[in-house]
């Protein structure tokens, strides 16, 4: 069995981690297969939307296989076992660095890695079954998503508050925190990720992709440099077939096609 699984239909890549027994736990083979699908999202043109989604109904990505990383001391579970190996630290980044959309289907438990791995993708939607976790304080370990990514997300109190209690939170808990962008009932939840992507696709491929670009690189920029790379981008943007096509339909008072180039 695949331990993930990858499609793409109507321009939406479909990336669901399949390790159900395993509570969809990051292993080698789950990473590698995860940084594989999204190099395609990247690079393939009929891809204009990712969603990001476990199988079954417990959990969207447990963390890290404990059992496996229980044989490797003084590893942490979020880092790879060997420097050659691409560890969950580099899903991260390579989520993050995917300059199109990329939405999480929050299916069920997203802790520590998990965690990290939906606070990575842009848009998250929620079951009203999910909970957020990131538990290294109560297996005398750190982390990296929580203090890398979480506590840049929400006030630092809240972020260290959850990490030094090591508790889920509740995918309410998340909405109002503003790391979901919708809670769902947990039948509803794939239908409104494709509501959501939907309404993604109705806008400029291209546009969204320098939007995304800006947004992530400009995160470790001074704001007069943010607005500098923002300038940059926009003229990039005015090259491309979308920003001409969407303003002749503004002009012809019509529906803009986009083909994303």
């Amino acid at each position: 069995m695949s331990v993930l699984l990858y499609e793409v239909r109507d321009r939406t890549a479909y990336i669901t981690l399949n390790r159900p027994e395993q509570r969809n736990a990051l292993n080698q083979e789950l990473t590698d297969a995860l940084i594989e699908a999204l190099t395609d999202v990247r690079e393939n043109p009929d891809v204009w939307v990712a969603i990001i989604s476990g199988a079954g109904d417990i959990a969207f990505c447990a963390g890290a296989d404990l059992k496996r990383m229980e044989k490797r001391t003084g590893i942490a579970p979020e880092q790879p076992q060997k420097r050659s190996d691409k560890g969950a630290n580099d899903l991260y980044q390579f989520i993050r660095h995917t300059y199109k959309p990329v939405i999480a289907a929050i299916n069920g438990y997203a802790l520590a890695g998990g965690a990290g791995v939906a606070l990575s993708c842009d848009i998250r939607i929620m079951s009203d079954r999910a909970h957020l976790g990131w538990p290294h304080a109560n297996r005398g370990i750190s982390s990296i998503s929580g203090p890398a990514l979480l506590a840049h997300m929400v006030p630092i109190n809240k972020a260290l508050e959850i990490e030094y209690y090591a508790e889920h939170i509740d995918a309410q808990q998340a909405l109002d925190l503003g790391l979901a962008n919708a809670v769902v009932a947990h039948e509803q939840l794939m239908e409104a990720a494709e509501a959501s992507a939907a309404k993604i696709k109705s806008n400029s491929p291209a546009s969204l992709r320098h939007i995304k670009e800006v947004a992530i690189r400009g995160l470790e920029m001074s704001m007069d440099d943010r607005i500098s790379l923002a300038i940059e981008f926009h003229r990039r943007c005015l090259q491309t077939e979308d920003a001409q096509e969407g303003l002749r339909a503004f002009a012809e008072k019509r529906d803009p096609v986009w083909t994303g180039s």
